[in-house]
């Protein structure tokens, strides 16, 4: 059975709200749970990969489509 992936929209916020809208959900979610974060702040691809190495969390995907950016995050086993 397919995991669900939880999404927050975080377009049209600016640093920190981004990784701090992320934190959130992801303290919601189970050990191994996806998250889907759309932003649209061009420092945040920077933040979310520096939040995720030092959060344990996974970065599992980035893409980049014009001035938007989609990023994929499972949530860590001990966060």
């Amino acid at each position: 059975m397919a995991r669900s992936v939880t999404q927050v929209d975080a377009r049209g916020l600016w640093c920190p709200e981004p990784v701090v809208r992320a934190r959130i959900a992801l303290t919601e979610l189970a050990p191994g749970e996806r998250l889907e974060l759309l932003a649209t702040d061009p420092h945040a691809e920077l933040d979310i990969e520096v939040f995720c190495a030092t959060s344990g969390h996974q970065l599992l995907r980035v893409e980049r489509r014009e001035n938007e950016w989609r990023f994929e995050i499972a949530r860590a086993a001990d966060a």
